[in-house]
């Protein structure tokens, strides 16, 4: 039976590693932390210097992503634990056969279960290297966590969110600014582009390289002054000509669905 799991953390944030980290410490003795990343890079450094049996493992960072991650942990027998904001993930993480998948932030109580499930499976394989379960069960476990939430980083933590409160998104420099449907605003020290890569293509669309929408809170959209749409809120917002026929094919395929 193993008695202790070596594991590391690999996460861009600076808040997310620490306060994993202090979880970890506080609430699951059987999990020493032998390294902290910044990115894929220094985890697969980390990986060569000790044997790792656990990654807790963020997935949308800077430069690579967790994913890019995966074949180097496979190599040296480690599994993975993504840790991440963003639950449109989910179906990717089953697809890189990850041994479980926690949102941020993150639930003691789940985290537990978590490391419960990865001391039981660690033991299990290396009495019988083939045995193959955590797929289905991850699967079983994924069917009671049909979230759709989203953790926005605000330096001290995370506003969670549901993605039907999201009525648009403005880029400004470095940082995005979610729009929400009570008028309230939540400014984030992360590039537009990252969430385009995360929320749900078939809801959301970028419309000009400084806006996303949520296509529930389209009112209209019309060509009299150039595309322009209008949305609930009264809030109008430029189309770019080059996105203009991908908008109207999304929004075809929103409104058949």
């Amino acid at each position: 039976m193993t008695s202790t799991i070596n594991a590391i953390i690999v996460d861009d944030e600076e808040f997310a590693r620490s306060s994993l980290y202090f979880l970890l410490q506080e609430n699951c003795k059987v999990v020493h932390i032998t390294g902290i990343a910044k990115s894929v890079a220094e985890a697969k450094t980390l990986l060569q210097k000790d044997q790792v049996h656990l990654i807790f493992l963020d997935i949308a960072m800077p430069g690579q992503n967790g994913f890019e991650l995966i074949s180097a942990a496979e190599q040296h027998k480690a599994h993975v634990v993504f840790t991440t904001a963003y639950d449109q993930y989910a179906l990717k993480a089953i697809k890189a056969n990850a041994l479980d998948y926690l949102l941020k932030p993150i639930d003691i109580d789940e985290l537990k279960e978590t490391v419960d499930k990865a001391v039981k499976y660690i033991s299990l394989q290396q009495h019988d290297p083939v045995a193959n379960s955590r797929l289905s069960n991850f699967k079983q476990d994924l069917a009671h966590k049909n979230v759709r939430k989203i953790s926005l980083p605000n330096g001290q933590g995370y506003t969670l969110i549901d993605l039907s409160q999201i009525v648009h998104i403005e880029a400004d420099s470095n940082y995005s600014v979610f729009y929400l449907h009570d008028d309230e605003k939540i400014t984030v020290s992360k590039v537009l582009k990252e969430y385009e890569e995360i929320l749900p293509e078939g809801e959301f669309v970028r419309v000009h390289k400084s806006s996303i929408v949520n296509l529930h809170y389209l009112q209209e959209y019309n060509s009299r002054n150039g595309l322009e749409l209008t949305l609930k809120n009264g809030q109008r917002i430029a189309v770019s000509r080059r996105r203009a026929s991908d908008f109207l094919e999304r929004v075809r395929n929103y409104t058949q669905l």
